[in-house]
This record gives C-alpha cells, structure tokens and sequence, in this order.
C-alpha cells in the first residue's frame, strides 16, 4: 500500500512539474509574439512612404496586430491567426496592457494560392474598441473598415476618420489575389490572456481600465507604440 500511494505521489508531482514547464512554454511564446508584433511595427514605420500616419496613431483608440495572419482559398477562402490588441488614450497618449486576440474567418470571389500577412488594424474610435468586448466582432459587419491611408507624415482628412471605424494594413509574404479583411472575426483569446497575466483577467479592465500594471516583456512595444504616436 506504501508504494502504491508512492507511486501515486511521484506521479502526481510529475504532472505537476510537466504543467508547470507547459504553462513556462506558453508564456514564452506569448511574449514572443509580443516581441515580434514589436519588430512588425517599428519594420513598418521604418517606411517613411508606406508607414501608417503618425496622425492616425495619435488619435487612434487602440492598434490590433496579427503576425503571420494564414490564408489561403480556392474560390473559397479562409484565414486564422493570433495578435494582440494594444488599447490607447487619445487625450493622455497612454498605451494599456496588450490583451491577446484571435482573428478568422471566411471569404469568397476568384481567390487562388495561398498566404501569410502581418495583419495591422487601427481602430479610431471608442465604439470600434468597446465591439472588441463582443464574442465575435466582425471586420466591415460591426464596424466598418477601410484600407488605410499611408506616409508617416500623411494627415487624415476629419471626414474619412468618422467614416471608417477602423483602418487596416497588410504586409504580404506570399503570393495571393483578391486579398480582403472584410468578414474576418476578432476574437479575445482567453487562454492566452490568464497564461500571460498568471490568472483570469478581464478583458474590458485591460481596454478600458488602469488597475493592471503592464508586464516587462511588453514595455518595448509599449515604448515604440509612443515613441510613433507623438
């Protein structure tokens, strides 16, 4: 019987150790992703002719990006992909806590081949960000989106700002036609967000709140997120 419950005991610590090393592993890869979301805006505003306007980042109410967004279709596509939502204040210029985000979802016309974007959206205004909230929020369906205006030094014209709710860039690499964002779901990765903060978070108090205190790991992103938002 002793060495039955032994066993048991090495067993169960065992487990232990393995989810432990699990849960390490997926934190790793989260900030990871939160490096690499880095390294794909500063690539991006290095452009000074095809980067997003300052103008916009400064008035804008949150930034999403999906790196490595998979798509591929034949008459019908598909996309998937995992980002992070970074939300901002327009009137303080602060930047809150990244929340993890997946985006997918359908599209269908003449689509062939197959590829990878880094996928970044800017969304202008409070309702674009509260939609975040929903379970599934649908680019072009809960709120409308627009091929965003480029040139670092480019001025968004007022109109064009209340039209389009959010603004979105790709960059490509691979080969594909009839590229659209319009239908594709956003959705809040749960999983992500309690492994990243090390318990359950709400998703409204890191949009909206100021009581979660940023990570390390995200301080880089943060800092280049205000470094072009000036």
């Amino acid at each position: 019987m002793k060495v039955f419950c032994s066993v048991i005991a090495l067993f169960t610590a065992l487990l232990i150790v393995s989810g432990n090393l699990y849960a390490a592993e997926d934190l790793a890869k989260l900030e990871s992703r939160i490096v690499n979301c880095d390294e794909i805006l500063n690539e991006i505003m290095q452009m000074p002719d095809k980067s997003i306007p300052t103008d916009l980042l400064s008035k804008c109410s949150a930034v999403a990006v999906f790196p490595y967004v998979l798509k591929g279709g034949f008459f019908v596509g598909g996309r998937y992909g995992k980002g992070i939502v970074v939300a901002h204040d327009p009137q303080t210029g602060r930047w809150r806590p990244p929340v993890f985000f997946t985006v997918g979802g359908g599209s269908f016309g003449l689509q062939f081949g197959a590829q990878a974007i880094d996928l970044v959206l800017v969304i202008m205004n409070k309702r674009g960000l509260e939609g975040l909230l929903q379970d599934k929020f649908t680019l072009g369906g809960d709120a409308s989106v627009a091929a965003g205006p480029v040139g670092r030094n480019a001025s968004a014209d007022t109109d064009l700002l209340l039209k389009a709710g959010i603004f979105s860039y790709s960059r490509s690499k691979g080969l594909f036609a009839g590229i659209a964002v319009k239908g594709a779901v956003i959705a809040p990765d749960q999983a992500a967000n309690q492994t990243y903060y090390g318990g359950p978070v709400d998703v409204k108090e890191l949009l909206f709140g100021n009581k979660i205190i940023p990570p390390a790991s995200s301080s880089q992103l943060l800092k280049t997120l205000s470094t072009f938002s000036r």
